[in-house]
């Protein structure tokens, strides 16, 4: 395993040259990720038909967090953000945490889930004794529409009738689980729920004279605790002393320690840890068509899955190992949606090489959990800002529109300086006013 340093001072040039040799990407893929800042015709269209009142395209910047091992595999991930420092934090971590061991991952379940909602104004009982038949006759009617998932792997699990009528009259689901193989699987899984909803709402057996089944809704839901993957890093305690020379590795892990554990007995922190966890994984899901809102959502609740929203990390700290571990669910996939037709998506997919869809977890996973330890270590050291606030300053430059002089000027005094929207303001006009 080689761990790459100073990949950030490499060229444009010299940066696809190191994709092609060590992922799946080629040459043409490589030249055609700047394809959308002015897209053809046939990629103009392609875009167009993905939404509605299309007026144009809205570019974000695409950079690569290069040394992400993971289970012993070295990976360069592209990561989509508007956000100067999340690059540049997750670099740091994946290569402190290569020199370690890496990070470690783990897929927990696959299983996600849809709910058929409807009210039924029967006897509570009767429903519950007649529905060992109507399960049967529910898979049935959805046996052509599983028939390629089944193929693949996936399909329907499980089918189970709840019974929600002392909290609301005559309210019921059927709850069912789904695996859906390296598809994100919404539209298979809502086609299964409409035709079942279709089927209940005329199976004779509920709808009479008397009574009747009224559907309300069918769903998928992006709650997903069973589509759960759990990824960590470990070392020996004193290996900590690599990330800053100031502190001491007893008094890093310490620190460390306590900030998770506020993270998890308070909110107003709890949010903003949890933010830094998605930092890395909505860049790596942007960057690989994946529904990123879904995916948030359904961490968020899990989170508060004891009844108190927490941080989604834990760690562990003794004599003489420190652990830490990301656990969340993540309902995403490699085939359906745009990932088989966005360009841009199959490139990524190519620097990726080709993962599945438990690989891509394990992935977004990783590189979620090493900008929240970046985050972190940052917070408990030196502070966040020195680190953001340099990453920041040439968008304060370019807001600033300045010359390629006074950007080499600027950088040079501000290398060793505190970066601030009022103190590069004040150094330009300087430079401008002959000061």
């Amino acid at each position: 395993m080689t761990i790459i340093s100073g990949f950030s001072k490499f060229s444009h040039k010299q940066r696809l040259a190191f994709l092609v040799a060590h992922s799946d990407l080629n040459d043409q893929q490589a030249l055609r990720l700047n394809d959308f800042s002015a897209p053809k015709e046939d990629q103009q269209r392609l875009l167009g038909e993905m939404v509605e009142n299309y007026i144009g395209n809205f570019p974000l910047p695409m950079g690569v967090v290069t040394n992400m091992v993971i289970n012993d595999e070295s990976y360069s991930v592209p990561f989509v953000t508007e956000e100067s420092s999340v690059i540049a934090a997750a670099s740091k971590a994946a290569k402190f945490w290569a020199e370690r061991g890496g990070f470690h991952a783990q897929i927990e379940s696959i299983t996600k889930k849809g709910q058929v909602h409807f009210s039924w104004n029967g006897n509570p009982e009767i429903i519950h004794e007649l529905f060992p038949e109507i399960k049967r006759i529910l898979t049935d009617s959805t046996l052509e529409i599983t028939d390629k998932m089944r193929k693949r792997g996936g399909g329907i699990t499980d089918i189970q009738l709840l019974d929600k009528t002392n909290e609301l009259p005559c309210y019921y689901q059927i709850d069912l689980s789904f695996e859906t193989a390296n598809a994100m699987g919404a539209n298979f899984i809502n086609t299964c729920l409409e035709k079942i909803a279709s089927v209940l709402q005329n199976l004779s057996e509920l709808n009479n004279e008397e009574t009747k089944v009224e559907i309300i809704m069918s769903i998928l839901s992006n709650y997903n605790p069973d589509c759960r993957v759990i990824c960590w890093v470990e070392c020996p305690v004193e290996k900590l002393s690599g990330w800053n020379k100031n502190l001491s590795y007893n008094s890093f892990a310490a620190k460390f320690k306590q900030s998770v554990d506020i993270a998890n007995l308070d909110i107003s922190r709890a949010v903003t840890h949890n933010k830094g966890i998605f930092n890395g994984i909505d860049a790596v899901l942007l960057a690989t068509g994946n529904d990123y809102r879904a995916t948030a959502a359904g961490a968020h609740a899990y989170a508060s899955r004891r009844g108190k929203y927490k941080g989604l990390t834990t760690v562990i700290v003794t004599e003489q190992t420190f652990r830490y571990e990301l656990e969340i669910p993540l309902a995403i996939g490699t085939v359906g949606g745009i990932t088989q037709i966005h360009p841009t998506v199959k490139n990524v997919m190519a620097i990726l090489k080709y993962p599945d869809a438990k690989k891509l977890m394990m992935i977004a996973a990783a590189s979620g959990l090493a900008n929240n330890f970046a985050a972190i270590a940052s917070l408990i050291s030196t502070g966040i800002q020195t680190g953001h606030m340099k990453m920041h300053l040439s968008n304060i430059l370019n807001q600033l529109v300045t010359t390629d002089t006074e950007r080499e000027l600027a950088n040079t005094y501000f290398s060793d300086k505190t970066v601030s929207n009022s103190a590069v303001n004040d150094f330009i006009l300087s430079l401008r006013s002959g000061i």
